[in-house]
C-alpha cells in the first residue's frame, strides 16, 4: 500500500479531473487520491468512477450533496484519509495549478524532517503565471498581511498545495476548524505552527488554470481578512500542546 494519498475537491471539474489523476499516477513514486466531489452537475464523479474501474485501489471517490466548501471537503479527506494507514497527506488543486510534478519534492520534504511542506509560490519571489495582476497582488499582500497579524513566518500563507505528516492532522482536527473558504489554509498552518511542529516552503512555480472556472469570490477574501484577527486573538486565550 501506499504511505502517500493526495486529496483533490472537485466542483463542475469534468474537463481537468481526468487529466489531473493520469498525471499524478504517471509518476515514479506510487501516490493513492482521494476526489471529494461536492455534487458537481456536470460529471465530474461520474468521470471519476469510471477511472476507478481502471486505478482500482489507487482512485477513490467521496460524494457530498452540495456545494460545502473548499475546508469542510479538505477535513472530510483528512478524516477518511486517517483512518487508513497514510502517512503523508496532500492538498491539491484538480486544475492543474499544481503542478503534480512537485508532488514527490513534497513528500521528500516530510520524509527528511518536516511535518508539514507547503508548495510556496512566494519563498522565492513571485512564481505566478498567467495570474492577472490585480489577483496576484492580492494573494501576495494576503500572505503579507497574514505574517503582520499572526507573526508566523510563512510567506505562502493561503497556499492550498501542502503535504501534512498524519501527526499533524491527527493533533490539529481535535480542535474545531472555524473557516470553509481562503482562511482555512491559513487557519491549518497557523495551527501547526502553534501546536510546535516544523513547517517548511518548497518553491513551485503556480500557473492559473486554463480550464474550468475559479471558485474564488469576494466572500472568501473577506472571511480571511477578519478571520486572521479572530485566530489571532483566540489564540491568545488556548494552550496549545501536542
Amino acid at each position: 500500500m501506499a504511505d502517500s494519498i493526495v486529496l483533490i475537491p472537485t466542483y463542475n471539474e469534468k474537463d481537468n479531473i481526468e487529466k489531473i489523476v493520469r498525471k499524478v499516477f504517471s509518476l515514479p513514486r506510487i501516490f493513492h487520491i482521494l476526489v471529494i466531489d461536492d455534487g458537481s452537475p456536470d460529471g465530474t464523479a461520474t468521470i471519476v468512477r469510471r477511472l476507478m474501474d481502471e486505478f482500482e485501489g489507487l482512485l477513490f471517490l467521496e460524494e457530498r450533496k452540495g456545494k460545502l466548501g473548499l475546508g469542510t471537503a479538505y477535513i472530510h479527506g483528512f478524516q477518511w484519509a486517517l483512518q487508513r494507514n497514510y502517512e503523508y497527506i496532500i492538498e491539491m488543486d484538480a486544475d492543474f495549478s499544481h503542478n503534480p510534478d512537485y508532488l514527490s519534492d513534497l513528500v521528500e520534504a516530510c520524509e527528511r524532517g518536516a511535518d508539514v511542506a507547503i508548495g510556496s509560490r512566494y519563498i522565492n519571489g513571485v512564481n505566478v503565471v498567467n495570474w492577472p495582476m490585480k489577483r496576484m497582488l492580492m494573494s501576495y499582500f494576503a500572505s503579507v498581511y497574514v505574517r503582520f497579524i499572526t507573526r508566523i513566518k510563512v510567506m505562502d500563507a493561503t497556499a492550498g498545495f501542502v503535504c501534512y505528516k498524519r501527526i499533524v492532522l491527527e493533533t490539529i482536527l481535535r480542535d474545531k476548524i472555524k473557516f470553509v473558504g481562503y482562511a482555512f489554509q491559513i487557519e491549518m498552518k497557523f495551527k501547526a505552527i502553534k501546536y510546535g511542529f516544523q513547517v517548511v516552503e518548497i518553491p513551485i512555480i503556480f500557473v492559473d488554470r486554463t480550464a474550468g472556472e475559479s471558485k474564488m469570490s469576494p466572500k472568501i477574501f473577506k472571511e480571511a481578512f477578519f478571520g486572521v484577527i479572530y485566530m489571532k486573538v483566540k489564540s491568545w486565550f488556548k494552550n496549545y500542546k501536542v
